[in-house]
């Protein structure tokens, strides 16, 4: 099943540039299992976004169809056939 990921720009040296990926899911599709997909392509790109319990980093905001993930169910949030996941790292200023 394939969703696609949105990369903001902060992290698109980690994915050779690019802006969105599609991804080929396996079902049940998950959240966790999207991530676990592009870690495989991407490790770089996954060790910004969990911890090395593979545990979601807690500044780093994922959405699926505009809906943030930790309201949901965390890595086991269902993914739909064409889901968007879009991905927001925390912006800290001082």
């Amino acid at each position: 099943m394939k969703v696609t990921v949105l990369i903001p720009g902060v992290l698109r040296t980690a994915t050779d540039g690019a802006a969105h990926l599609d991804v080929d899911v396996p079902e049940p599709a998950t959240l966790g299992t999207a991530l676990d997909v592009l870690a495989d392509t991407y490790p770089a790109l996954d060790r910004r976004l969990r911890d090395e319990r593979s545990a979601l980093r807690r500044y780093v905001n994922f959405y699926v169809n505009g809906e943030e993930c930790r309201r949901l169910a965390g890595p086991a949030t269902p993914l739909p056939a064409g889901a968007e996941i879009q991905i927001l790292p925390s912006v800290a200023g001082g």
